[in-house]
């Protein structure tokens, strides 16, 4: 069974730094383009950052641009997400997400995902 998870969450306080990982069983990730979503208290789910397969393309919402960097690691089979300036609008549960077949120009759209993680918690405050 195809299973995503998340790591790297955690407490920090405005202007800290975290870094997510998202690793799969019976899933290659150097395979797939993957998406970070994150889903603030009582609020929908959003799309934060994507890579594609051989770092062919790599997206940012407008609101992480700039404090947030995706990458991936061949070798580990293993994708990132840097989270750095951190504020306390970032709280959330991130998710990372795959599909079997993806669509770049919809990459931020929860309905294309067949493959998601648990999550992680990343909590921002003082």
């Amino acid at each position: 069974q195809v299973q995503l998870v998340e790591s790297g969450g955690g407490l920090v306080q405005p202007g800290g730094s975290l870094t997510l990982s998202c690793v799969a069983s019976e899933l290659d990730l150097n395979y797939y383009s993957i998406t970070w979503f994150r889903q603030a208290p009582g609020k929908q789910r959003e799309g934060v950052s994507a890579i594609g397969i051989n770092n062919r393309f790599k997206y940012y919402a407008d609101s992480v641009k700039s404090r947030f960097t995706i990458s991936r690691d061949s070798a580990a089979k293993a994708v990132y997400l840097q989270l750095n300036n951190l504020q306390p609008e970032d709280t959330g549960v991130y998710y990372c997400a795959t599909a079997d077949r993806y669509f770049p120009d919809t990459w931020s759209r929860e309905s294309q995902y067949n493959y998601w993680g648990q999550g992680t918690q990343v909590t921002v405050s003082p």
